[in-house]
C-alpha cells in the first residue's frame, strides 16, 4: 500500500472509531445487535487475555440485558457438558478452576485459564441469582473416544437392545489406541474404516431419543455425543486427502451443533458463539473462499439470514500470546511482533488510541467513496493459532480480508497480554489433530 493510501485509510478509521474503555462503551455494538438471535465473537489468537476478557464483557451484557440463552464455544462437547452442569448449579462444592482443570486435551489453555474461570463463575452466580439456566456448550468434533464412551454408557442404561451396535463401534476403533492420526492413516489401506459402525450408532441414538420424546438433558447429551462420533470419523477420514475438506467437515459440524442447541433449548433461544476469527468471520470476505473453505460465520449468515446474525472480530497490534512452538508442545508465553505495515491492525494502530471499537453499517458513511475505502479494502489481518512461531509471523499468519464484509463489528487492542493458563503442560503425544489453516 502507498503512503497516500495508508493515510486515507487512517483518516477513514479515525472517522469510524469508537472508544473502548469500559463495558459501557459496548452500547453502540448492542444497538447494532438489536434483536439478532446469533452473536458470534471471535479472537485473533487462542492465547490473548484481552480477547477473552472483552468477549466475556460483551457476553455478560448480552446475557443480562438481551436474554441470550447459552454460550457455545470452540471446545469439546463432553468437557463443556460437565462445565454446563456446573454453571447451572450442579457439583456445587467445586470451584471453576477445579472444573476447568478437567479440560486436559491439548491445547489445554484454550479453556482451562483464569479468564474463562472468571466468566463461568459469574455465569454460575448469575444463574443462581436470577433463576435462569444459561448454558455453556462445546461445538467441536475432536472428542471421538470420550464421546463414544458416553454413548455406550447411555445405551447400556437406556437401550440394551442397541448395545451390540455400540460395542461394534468401540471395537472397530480399538486397534488405534485413541490415536486419530493412526486411524486416519489406516484409511489409506482400508477406505471403509469405521464409517458403517458410526453411522449405525448415530441412527440408533436418533431413533432412541425420538422414542423418548421428552427432551431430557441426558438424552440430548447422548445424541450429541453420537453426532460427535460420526462427525469425528468423517473429519479424520478427510484428513488423509490433505485438502480443505477436513476444515469444512469440522465447521459444518460446529454449525450443525449450534442449530441443534438452538432447537433443543427453546424456540426463542439466542446464542453466543466463542471461536477463532477464522471460524467466526465470514469466509467469503477472505482468501478462504478461493480455497473452497467455509466457516461457522458464513454458514450462520446463509442459514439464519444476515439480519439475525452479528459477527464480531477481535484483533491486536503487538504484545504477548500463549501458544506452542509445535503441535503438542507445552505452552509458552511468546512475544507478538508489531503488525505488518499496511495491515488492518496497522491502520488502527496509527490512530494512537490504544484500543477501540468499529461498528460497520451499509457503506459506513455517505457516498460511493466511503463504500470503496477502508475498511472495504482487502488487507492483511492477523491470525495466530495454537501453534505459533513469532519469527515466522510475516510468512503465514496474515489472512487477506475485507474487514467490513468479514465482520459486523471489530474490537482492536494496540498492546495485548498473554492468557493465564491453569495447567502446567507436559508435551502431548506426538499426534497431529489439526489440518486447518493457522492451526485454529
Amino acid at each position: 500500500m502507498s503512503t497516500r493510501t495508508d493515510d486515507a485509510a487512517r483518516r477513514r478509521a479515525a472517522e469510524l472509531a469508537l472508544p473502548l474503555r469500559t463495558p459501557a462503551d459496548l452500547d453502540p455494538l448492542l444497538e447494532r445487535i438489536g434483536d439478532a438471535r446469533l452473536v458470534l465473537i471471535g479472537e485473533a489468537s487462542h492465547g490473548t487475555a484481552e480477547y477473552y476478557r472483552w468477549r466475556a464483557e460483551l457476553s455478560r451484557r448480552l446475557i443480562a440485558e438481551r436474554d441470550f440463552s447459552f454460550v457455545a464455544v470452540e471446545g469439546d462437547w463432553p468437557d463443556c457438558h460437565r462445565l454446563n452442569g456446573w454453571v447451572r448449579g450442579r457439583n456445587g462444592a467445586m470451584s471453576a478452576t477445579e472444573v476447568l482443570r478437567a479440560f486436559d486435551r491439548w491445547p489445554t489453555w484454550m479453556w482451562a485459564n483464569e479468564e474463562v474461570a472468571d466468566f463461568v463463575t459469574w455465569l454460575r452466580d448469575f444463574n443462581r441469582e436470577t433463576g435462569r439456566q444459561v448454558g455453556f456448550h462445546g461445538l467441536d468434533v475432536y472428542s471421538l473416544w470420550e464421546s463414544m464412551e458416553r454413548v455406550v454408557e447411555y445405551v447400556r442404561d437406556n437401550a440394551p437392545e442397541a448395545l451390540d451396535n455400540a460395542v461394534a463401534a468401540v471395537r472397530c476403533f480399538e486397534p488405534f489406541a485413541e490415536d486419530p492420526q493412526r486411524y486416519a492413516m489406516s484409511l489409506r489401506m482400508v477406505p471403509t474404516g469405521c464409517e458403517d459402525e458410526t453411522v449405525t450408532l448415530l441412527s440408533d441414538l436418533r431413533r432412541l431419543v425420538q422414542r423418548q420424546g421428552d427432551g431430557e438433558e441426558d438424552d440430548f447429551d447422548a445424541l450429541q455425543n453420537s453426532e460427535v462420533v460420526a462427525g469425528a470419523e468423517r473429519y479424520y477420514r478427510t484428513m488423509v486427502h490433505a485438502d480443505g475438506d477436513s476444515w469444512n467437515v469440522r465447521d459444518e459440524h460446529m454449525a450443525d451443533t449450534l442449530d441443534r442447541l438452538l432447537e433443543h433449548t427453546d424456540t426463542r433461544s439466542k446464542a453466543i458463539v466463542w471461536a477463532h476469527n477464522t471460524h467466526v468471520g465470514d469466509a467469503r470476505a477472505t482468501d478462504m473462499a478461493r480455497a473452497g473453505l467455509t466457516n461457522i460465520g458464513q454458514i450462520a449468515r446463509e442459514r439464519h439470514g444476515a439480519d439475525d446474525v452479528v459477527l464480531v472480530g477481535l484483533g491486536g497490534y503487538a504484545g504477548h500470546v500463549i501458544a506452542g512452538r509445535r503441535w503438542g508442545d507445552p505452552w509458552e508465553r511468546m512475544e507478538v511482533p508489531p503488525a505488518l505495515p499496511g495491515s488492518h491492525e496497522d491502520v488502527v494502530h496509527r490512530l494512537g488510541s490504544g484500543r477501540g471499537l468499529l461498528v460497520f453499517g451499509d457503506g459506513d458513511g455517505d457516498g460511493d467513496g466511503a463504500r470503496n475505502a477502508w475498511p472495504h479494502e482487502r488487507r492483511g489481518h492477523r491470525a495466530i493459532g495454537v501453534v505459533y512461531d513469532p519469527a515466522r509471523d510475516a510468512l503465514g499468519n496474515w489472512v487477506p480480508t475485507v474487514l467490513a464484509a468479514r465482520y459486523d463489528a471489530f474490537m482492536w487492542f494496540d498492546h495485548t497480554e498473554a492468557l493465564h493458563p491453569l495447567h502446567v503442560e507436559r508435551r502431548a503425544a506426538d499426534r497431529e489433530y489439526e489440518t486447518a489453516p493457522w492451526g485454529t
